[in-house]
């Protein structure tokens, strides 16, 4: 399975500013996200660490995907586009690139890479990760999430 790369600055879009209450802004996709549990990981092809977790990241889709898990690797506006996609051929989930930085202000303004998002089907920020997250405590988290 292909990834398909998602240019930020049309198909996705951030409706809704990150809040401190925990919510995830909306984020319009081609594939609609509302509803479901969703990992969004920021990364760049030039991050040491997110190379080093990307087949962990990898792992845990392909674990959770049948279930209902969406997974959403964002790659920062400083990359390369065609790094990303020449990357994102050999992912099994979305890669949208943020080409303006947009999403990333959104997602209360990401400035390290690897950091991942974990969203409830409610659209609540369950765990915020900056840097590589805790494997285990991630699957626990989604297992639950994905139960409720």
């Amino acid at each position: 399975m292909k990834a398909t790369i998602i240019a930020a600055a049309g198909a996705l879009a951030a409706l809704l500013a990150f809040t401190l209450s925990g919510r995830a802004p909306d984020v319009q996709l081609q594939s609609e996200l509302r509803g479901k549990v969703v990992l969004v990981n920021f990364w760049a092809t030039y991050c040491a660490s997110c190379l080093h977790e990307m087949p962990k990241l990898v792992e845990t889709h392909k674990k959770f995907a049948a279930r209902g898990l969406e997974t959403l690797a964002v790659a920062v506006h400083q990359d390369d586009p065609a790094r990303v996609a020449q990357f994102a051929k050999a992912l099994p989930f979305n890669v949208a690139f943020d080409r303006s930085g947009e999403l990333s202000r959104q997602f209360g303004n990401v400035r390290v890479t690897p950091s991942s998002f974990l969203i409830d089907k409610q659209g609540r920020v369950l765990r915020r990760y900056v840097g590589q997250p805790d494997w285990s405590e991630l699957h626990d988290l989604v297992e639950r999430a994905l139960g409720s």
